[in-house]
């Protein structure tokens, strides 16, 4: 049962361009389409998620995607956007970057089960490695002329007054090899649709044209806006850069605070965008959001259902008791639950001093832990000051001047956190 696509995309806000005539053949039969991914990084990052999302709607429409990895275009750099070419890569990383791209979109797409509409990874390097150049001038060159090419904004941006760098005749190449790639897959997998980002529009009419003059064919572009924040700041990356799929290069509590910390404004566009909710969910969490919007309920349900498909549920739920861990009144008995890395997330930018577990196994007075031995507070009658007011926490439990610190107080066997009111943390850290 096919679902009308392009109406999906609609109401969620991700149409930015579609050839005339590709919402009616998109609900004549069953269709396929394609989007490509640039493998130069062994993870794609959240700025990959938009045409992610648009493979998994295309799937759950009843059509067949096709997650191109553009291990040939990864070995020339696409102009689009680009101040400068970037690096090229050997064929071993590129096969390794495939892999572990195609692990993470399985997270949304389909790849394994047998339905007619099962998504397929394909490689444009597999096609291209056997192309010589003198074949490739002469069968896909010799259709598409240089005023043509000169034309696209991509090209025109690049060439401009305002880049100092021009550009290389292996980018000027870039959107034939793009352009090739679509009538490869049509000729191949009778795939009729290319999708991708605003800025590609360019590159995948490129393509339509090489099918049209070449195959005799219609191939249709459909693009997506290219995603902004209301406050002008770039999607998609942290202070610490891009935020990536890969838990080894952003941690999910990490993950999770990105989404959780969005904007009003922006959560309730990246909840149409980055989630399969419904219209009516979502229609339901925004009212509710409108009514308590000091509790972030629209956050919270943003980043629990992004965090989930991205990682898992665990993952989901352990980044959530992190970002509540601060305020739990079963602080000491839940901060070891977590893992060390988590917990170091949690306390990023914490001040920290190391101290030798032998300070601890004899038992540490507070006036030292906080002063001398640490330099958390400046003086030992300062730290004494603290401690008469009241003020001192150990792993959030208020002590006096005649506690002692000892191994009983560690989480993960080597933190102890020391709090003086409410606003200043710091970290021991013992080996």
């Amino acid at each position: 049962m096919l679902k009308n696509f392009v109406e999906e995309l609609q109401w969620r806000g991700m149409i930015h361009d579609t050839m005339p005539g590709a919402e009616d053949h998109l609900m004549e039969t069953m269709r396929s389409a394609y989007v490509g991914f640039d493998p130069t990084a062994d993870s794609l990052h959240i700025g990959n998620l938009v045409p992610i999302m648009l493979l998994a709607h295309y799937q759950r429409c009843g059509h067949k995607p096709f997650a191109l990895v553009g291990g040939a275009t990864g070995m020339i750099g696409d102009p689009s956007g680009k101040s400068s070419e970037r690096n090229l890569l050997d064929e071993k990383t590129l096969r390794h970057n495939q892999e572990a791209i195609k692990k993470q979109l399985a997270h949304f797409l389909d790849f394994e089960s047998d339905v007619p509409n099962s998504a397929v990874l394909v490689n444009n390097y597999d096609w291209m490695k056997e192309f010589s150049f003198l074949e490739f001038i002469r069968d896909v060159g010799k259709h598409i002329t240089v005023n043509y090419m000169m034309a696209k904004d991509s090209v025109k941006n690049r060439i401009s007054s305002e880049s100092t760098d021009g550009m290389s005749f292996t980018e000027f190449t870039y959107q034939l090899v793009q352009g090739y790639d679509f009538l490869h897959l049509y000729k191949a997998n009778n795939c009729t649709i290319q999708m991708g980002g605003s800025d590609q529009w360019g590159n995948i009419t490129t393509g339509t044209e090489l099918i049209r003059r070449i195959a005799q064919g219609k191939g249709f572009a459909i693009t997506c806006p290219l995603i902004t924040k209301s406050d002008g700041s770039k999607f998609g990356k942290s202070e610490g850069g891009n935020v990536w799929l890969d838990a080894n290069r952003t941690s999910p509590y990490k993950f999770y605070q990105y989404w959780l910390n969005s904007s009003d404004e922006d959560a309730e566009k990246y909840i149409k965008i980055f989630t399969f909710l419904t219209e009516n969910e979502i229609k339901t969490i925004v009212a509710e959001h409108q009514e308590a919007p000091h509790q972030r309920g629209l956050q919270k349900r943003l980043a629990e259902e992004i965090t989930t498909m991205v990682h898992s549920k665990s993952d989901f739920e352990n980044a959530e008791k992190a970002s509540n861990i601060l305020f739990s009144k079963s602080f000491k008995a839940d901060i070891k639950t977590l893992d060390e890395k988590t917990f170091l997330d949690v306390f990023e930018g914490v001040p920290q001093a190391e101290l030798p577990k032998a300070d601890l196994v004899s038992g540490l007075d507070m006036i030292g832990a906080l002063a001398a031995k640490t330099n958390f507070l400046a003086s030992n009658s300062e730290a004494r000051r603290a401690l008469k007011e009241n003020a001192v926490s150990v792993n959030k439990e208020k002590v006096t001047e005649d506690y002692q610190l000892s191994e009983n107080d560690l989480i993960n066997d080597k933190y102890i956190i020391l709090n003086k009111g409410k606003k200043n943390t710091y970290i021991i850290k013992v080996d």
